[in-house]
Parts: C-alpha cells; sequence; structure tokens
C-alpha cells in the first residue's frame, strides 16, 4: 500500500517534535524549506500509538497569518495551545483539571481572553511605558559597566541578555533583585525544561513524564510566590503590574486564584524569555558582519531595524496550536472540525516568499512583517515593552564598543516551544 502522501515521513516528523532538532537551526531550516515547496500542510502522526495526538504542521507564512488572524475559526482551547505528549496532558488534567499546567492569556479564547487582556494592556502601551524608559536606559548602562568590566571575553548570552530583561520584567511586576536568580531558574525550569543545562537537572535526554514534573514543580513555586506577592499588593497597592493584576476584577469579580498566578507566570516568564532570546541573536549577527556593525554604528536609524529582524531572524515562541473549531481548508488539505494543528513561527518567519534570502540578517529589511508576536487578538502584549528595552540596549551598546567579534561557539537551546542562544562567547572592544 503506497504510503500517505499527506502524513510526513517519520524521521521528519521527529524532527519537528524533537528539541534537539531545535539546537541544530541550519538543518531545521533546511527541513522546512522542503516542507513549504513540497508538503505546505502536512500531518505529523507518532511513530507509537498514544504518544501524541495527531497534528497538521503549518509552515507557509500566509497560512499561519490566516490562521494567527483568526480567533473563532482556530481556538487556543480545549487542546493544548504548546505541543505535548498525552502522557503531560494526562499528568495536567490530574493535577490541575486543564490541559496546561498554566492557565493564562495564551490559552483563553473569547469571551474570556479580550477582558483578560485589557486589564493590562493601557499598561504595556507606549505611552505608559514612557514613565520608566529612564529606568530601563539606568539598567542598560549598568549592564553595558558590567560586561566591559567583565571584559574583553564575555559570555554575552550569560552576562547582559540573559540578565538585562529580567531585571526589566521584574523591575515592573515590583520582584525585588534578589529574588531574580530564582525567577530566572523558575523561567528556565518552565520553558528550557528540555535543556539539560537550562533547567539544572544535568540529565541529558528527559523523559516526556521527567519533563512534565519539572515543570509542574516550577509552576507551584511561581503560584505561591506570587500568591504571596498578589496579597501585599492588594494591601498595600503600587503602580507596578502587580498591583494591577492583584487588584484587577472582571464582571465584577477577582480573578480566580489560578487564573491570577497564570497572569503573573506568563508576565514573569515569556516577558524576559523571550526578549533575551532575540538581544542574543542580534548581537550574533552584528558581531559576525562586521560591515553591518559599522553601518548601524554609525546610521542609529538602523536601530530600530535591528530589532525587528532579531525579533524575526531568531522567532524566540517558536510555534503555538491551534484547533480548528469547523471543517476548514488550509494549504490545499482538508482540515476536519477538532483537528490539532502546530502554525510554526520558524518556519513561516524564514519562508522566502515573504522574506527575501530569509537566512540573512538584514537591518534594512522592509516591509518586515514577521510573525514572531504572532497576530490577531493573541497578538503578544508585551511586544512595546520588547522593543523598547531592545532599542535602548543597542544604543548603549553602540555608544560603548567599538568592535564585537566572536569569542567561540555559540549553543543554541534544545527546546521546541521558546528557543533561542544559551551561549554567545564575543571578544567586545570598548569604545
Amino acid at each position: 500500500m503506497a504510503a500517505d502522501p499527506t502524513i510526513l515521513p517519520t524521521a521528519v516528523a521527529k524532527q519537528v517534535i524533537d528539541p534537539h532538532a531545535y539546537a541544530e537551526w541550519d538543518g531545521l531550516l533546511d527541513t522546512f524549506d522542503r516542507l513549504r515547496e513540497q508538503s505546505p500542510v502536512a500531518k505529523v502522526v507518532p511513530e507509537q500509538e498514544g504518544l501524541f495526538e495527531p497534528f497538521w504542521l503549518v509552515t507557509r507564512y500566509d497560512d499561519v497569518m490566516r490562521i494567527s488572524k483568526d480567533n473563532a475559526g482556530f481556538l487556543n482551547n480545549p487542546k493544548p495551545v504548546v505541543f505535548s505528549f498525552n502522557e503531560a496532558i494526562e499528568f495536567s488534567r490530574a493535577a490541575t483539571g486543564s490541559n496546561m499546567l498554566v492557565d493564562s492569556l495564551v490559552v483563553f479564547d473569547a469571551p474570556i481572553h479580550p477582558k483578560y487582556r485589557k486589564l493590562t494592556q493601557d499598561w504595556f502601551m507606549p505611552r505608559n511605558l514612557g514613565r520608566i524608559e529612564s529606568e530601563i536606559r539606568d539598567l542598560a548602562h549598568r549592564t553595558v559597566d558590567r560586561m566591559i568590566d567583565l571584559g574583553p571575553e564575555i559570555d554575552f548570552v550569560k552576562e547582559v541578555a540573559g540578565p538585562y530583561p529580567l531585571r526589566v520584567v521584574m523591575q515592573i511586576l515590583g520582584v525585588p533583585p534578589e529574588d531574580e536568580p530564582r525567577m530566572q531558574m523558575l523561567t528556565q525550569q518552565l520553558f528550557g525544561g528540555q535543556d539539560a543545562d537550562l533547567s539544572g537537572t544535568g540529565m541529558e535526554d528527559m523523559t516526556p513524564e521527567q519533563v512534565v514534573q519539572l515543570v509542574a514543580g516550577a509552576v507551584k513555586t511561581f503560584e505561591d510566590y506570587f500568591a504571596d506577592l498578589a496579597e501585599k499588593r492588594r494591601a498595600n497597592p503600587t503602580g507596578d503590574v502587580a498591583s494591577v493584576i492583584a487588584n484587577a476584577t472582571v464582571d465584577g469579580e477577582p480573578l480566580p486564584p489560578r487564573d491570577m498566578a497564570g497572569y503573573y507566570i506568563i508576565v514573569a516568564t515569556a516577558g524576559h524569555d523571550t526578549t533575551s532570546a532575540s538581544t542574543a541573536g542580534a548581537m550574533q549577527a552584528l558581531a559576525g558582519d562586521p560591515e553591518q556593525f559599522a553601518r548601524v554604528k554609525a546610521d542609529r536609524s538602523l536601530l530600530a531595524g535591528i530589532v525587528e529582524e532579531a525579533i524575526r531572524w531568531t522567532s524566540p515562541v517558536q510555534h503555538f496550536m491551534r484547533t480548528a473549531a469547523e471543517d476548514v481548508e488550509i494549504g490545499g488539505q482538508q482540515i476536519k472540525a477538532g483537528d490539532w494543528m502546530m502554525i510554526n513561527y520558524v518556519a513561516a518567519n524564514h519562508d522566502p516568499a515573504q522574506f527575501d534570502n530569509p537566512r540573512r540578517f538584514d537591518a534594512a529589511r522592509s516591509p518586515n512583517r514577521h510573525l514572531a508576536f504572532g497576530a490577531g487578538a493573541h497578538q503578544c502584549l508585551g511586544l512595546h515593552l520588547a522593543r523598547m528595552e531592545m532599542r535602548i540596549l543597542f544604543e548603549v551598546l553602540l555608544d560603548r564598543i567599538a568592535a564585537v567579534e566572536p569569542a567561540g561557539e555559540a549553543r543554541r537551546a534544545t527546546s521546541t516551544f521558546v528557543g533561542g542562544l544559551k551561549s554567545l562567547p564575543l571578544r567586545v572592544t570598548p569604545a
């Protein structure tokens, strides 16, 4: 019997869900290039029955954009919004009654989602963020001071790209500096549980059950921490995001404890880990291209382009899952109501039909309508903050350094969900 052409070969299907494949970036992009041409919408089925629910992989930019903007036709619930093995889903349901260990903005559909998003949306708009720009600039200067003091050879991820956005987000949440290492460790366990270096487990290959248990422990610690913080902010509100969430009401009622914890967790984790990845990616690109570094140093009008291109080029959030609400055709395939789908942002943001020479980092790329922030109702809440953080940091960096070059091999995290560089050795020459 001939193989079903809509089903990906086992070796390719494994690559799509293998966290190690996302650490081998060029090979993964090669695979997505072939799929976009040959099977832009194709089914991924497990080699071992029952390991995970089959899903449709979507790799073309136009298809991913269509799905991202149609939040009524493609739901975040009732199935997990991040690729999960059945074992992990069952664990989560037993522990929480939900498909996901954390219920947050990325999980909810209308009518809940817009009500929850509205609670903090104004806080994250540029007009309000202008109030904290000077604080962020001071932090950027302190970060670069420390980088230069530690130089000339540093790990840019460890010394700059990791701690800088972490401190920004912790400031807006009102988390004290002494708790930041704990927040960083928990974030790495939540998003980097598949990477032995980031999760701190010392294990090279964890089973799905071990990964989900690690994540569950991190979630519980987060929940306990933010429950205490919320209680303090209800008693003594301030102007930070933590106070907004702690005192928020929806339809006249305070947020349920689980939903409130999920709100804190998504701000505390996604708010810095993704920006860290984009920041490191921008610096990697400039360190490897002295001519582009010189152009940007001489012409700061290119900074906005650097930020946007870094976010596209790195695509820190590598995928989300959606569930079809009704029968629909995507990319020539008949999708049934209830089918699970992976919209892969790495593939979409490297689609040559949308981006000329997509593997090249081009600070002058225009237009650059990437999908790294998503689109539609679920577009990233913190996109203005991320852009501002990166712009300010690179303004300071370009003022303070004369040259930068690689000083070793850059290494990517092994993760299917949130990814990026975990190490970037550089040699920095101060100005």
